[in-house]
Formats: C-alpha cells, sequence, structure tokens
C-alpha cells in the first residue's frame, strides 16, 4: 500500500537519527552475530560431494533468503499493530547503518595522534581497519582513516539504506547479510577462493548502485561541508574505476577529491604488501585537519541520503494515494 511508502520515509530518518543520538549499541548483542553463526553453520556444506563453488553458492544462497525471510516474519506479526510495527522497523534499519561508530572510531584516532600517542593512534585504528598498522607513521596512520571512512560510506550507509528505499528493512538486513558473507568467506586465499566466491560476487552485485549514487551526493555534501564540490566530482569521476575493486575506488575517489588529498599507495595485509593506485595523486597526503574533514563529510553525505529518500518516497506514496 502506498502510504506505506510515508511511513518508510518516517522509518529512515528515525533511523538516521537514532544512529546520530546512540550510535552502535554495544550493550545490545547485535543481530549480524545471527548471520555469523548462519554462515559458520553453512561452512559443513563443504562435506557435500558438489564442487566448492556450488556448495558455497547453495550456503550464500540459503543465508540471505534465511535473513530475509526471518526479518519478514517479525514485521509482519509486529505490524498487527501499525505502531509496534513502525517502531521495530526502525530499529531494525538503524542497526544496519553504521555512521555514528565510524565517526567515532575515525575521532578516536585522530584524537590519539593529536596527543602525539601514534602507537595509541594505531591500536585503535587496527579495531578499524584490515592493514597491518604496527609499523604505520603518523601519515599513514590517518591515510587509512580517511580511507575506511569513505569506503564505509558506502557499506555502511549507503547500501543498507538503499535497499530499504526498495524494500523497507527487509531489504536493509539482506543486504548486511551478503555484506557479511563477504567479510567473512569472500577471500581470494586457497580456503575461500570458491566457496566463497559467490558471497564476493553478490556483494559486488549488491554494491554496484549504491556505489554510484555517490558520485550525486558526495559532491552535494562536499558543498556543504565547505569543501570543494568540484573537485569532487573531478577527481571522483577520473580515478573511481582505478581501484581493483568495481566498487571500493568510487567513495575514496569522491573523498580524496572533496578533502584535496592523496589516498591509495601501499599498504599491508598480513604481511603482504599491496601496492594500490593513488586516488587524487596530485595532492599531498592527508593533513592534521583531514580527518574531521572527513567525519564532516560523512555526515552531511549520510543526511543528504536519507532526507533524499525520505522525500522521494513520500511523494510517490502521497501521488498513490492521491490517484487511489
Amino acid at each position: 500500500m502506498t502510504e506505506f511508502l510515508v511511513y518508510r520515509a518516517g522509518v529512515i530518518l528515525a533511523a538516521v537519527a537514532l544512529d546520530r543520538l546512540l550510535g552502535e549499541p554495544r550493550w545490545l548483542p547485535h543481530p549480524i552475530r545471527m548471520i555469523g553463526f548462519l554462515i559458520r553453520t553453512g561452512e559443513k556444506l563443504r562435506v557435500l560431494p558438489l564442487p566448492l563453488k556450488l556448495s558455497g553458492t547453495l550456503m550464500a544462497a540459503g543465508v540471505v533468503a534465511l535473513t530475509g525471510v526471518s526479518v519478514w516474519g517479525l514485521l509482519y506479526f509486529t505490524y498487527q499493530s501499525l505502531w509496534w510495527g513502525l517502531a521495530v522497523e526502525t530499529l531494525l534499519v538503524y542497526l544496519t547503518i553504521a555512521p555514528r561508530g565510524l565517526a567515532d572510531e575515525a575521532l578516536a584516532v585522530d584524537s590519539r595522534l593529536r596527543r602525539d600517542d601514534l602507537p595509541g593512534a594505531r591500536a585503535r585504528l587496527a579495531m578499524i581497519v584490515g592493514r597491518d598498522t604496527g609499523s604505520l607513521d603518523e601519515q599513514e596512520v590517518r591515510r587509512a582513516a580517511v580511507e575506511t571512512v569513505s569506503e564505509n560510506t558506502v557499506d555502511g550507509v549507503f547500501c543498507p539504506l538503499f535497499y530499504t528505499v526498495l524494500f523497507g528493512a527487509m531489504g536493509a538486513w539482506m543486504y548486511k547479510a551478503v555484506s557479511t558473507l563477504d567479510s567473512m568467506v569472500g577471500y581470494r586465499n586457497e580456503r575461500y577462493r570458491q566457496f566463497g566466491w559467490a558471497g564476493a560476487r553478490l556483494d559486488d552485485a549488491a554494491a554496484f548502485i549504491p556505489a554510484r549514487l555517490v558520485l550525486l551526493l558526495i559532491p552535494a555534501a562536499a558543498k556543504a561541508a565547505g569543501l570543494s564540490a568540484r573537485q569532487a566530482w573531478r577527481v571522483g569521476w577520473r580515478d573511481r574505476l582505478a581501484h581493483s575493486s568495481p566498487n571500493a575506488g568510487h567513495g575514496e575517489a569522491l573523498y580524496a577529491g572533496a578533502l584535496g588529498v592523496r589516498l591509495g599507495g601501499r599498504s599491508s595485509y598480513g604481511g603482504v604488501v599491496s601496492e594500490k593506485p593513488y586516488l587524487g595523486g596530485e595532492f599531498a597526503p592527508p593533513g592534521p585537519e583531514t580527518i574531521r574533514q572527513s567525519v564532516a563529510l560523512l555526515w552531511w553525505a549520510t543526511w543528504l541520503l536519507a532526507l533524499s529518500a525520505a522525500v522521494l518516497l513520500s511523494a510517490i506514496g502521497l501521488a498513490g494515494l492521491q490517484m487511489g
């Protein structure tokens, strides 16, 4: 029913407001743990007399389907009362987004750098990045923090809200299932190259459109944050496909342009050195204010997306009501 699109607009705005106020509820057992449990259980499909790629595909499909059915069932039950349903759906969407947690962690790294506590900054950074942090200098710590903010603007904000617009909380949680699959089994190593293939490809497909939405909203967010919208668009469009990932480079390139800094370069993961292409190669490396500027850009992008989604849903919903 079209009125539910108007309700969904309110759910999105309320979920973002909750995240801004409360951040990640560390005291609450997070439902992502259940998805992790399903994935670990699904790894038992390895023993089936099937090609690993096929058994991994069956596992991925099962995890996403079970997640979607579980959320649908919960919402079907709670929407017997409209206000209970809206409250539960808002809570579910809130649990899929992470701008406050991402911002807090990045600022915690920044605060330690400002106190000249490089070891503490490295330790805090290690909580939010996958790369080796033990030998990073101050400049490299800043770069890593900004890169993770830019990447997670897509993964932790744009993707779940995009699927909320389309399918409500069920869509957001099915995306989280895909994202968790990629983070747990989507590696190109001997154990997961075949078994985790489906999870990794699903994640690439699921993030394809949201990663490109940043081309529209990050420049506007940069303008609102007092940064360079023109550079964001120019560098973002030019460098977005330089990254090995089909999606990750979009956010990073736009942030590099908006902030006027060079991202990419050498990083180490588990002792293995990776050379990533430079994004915004004409600029200097991140400076003392860059982490705080990246957090401001994250929040402006989050609110612009939420408001745009709410306006779109409300317009479609109200138009449908008038036609009905």
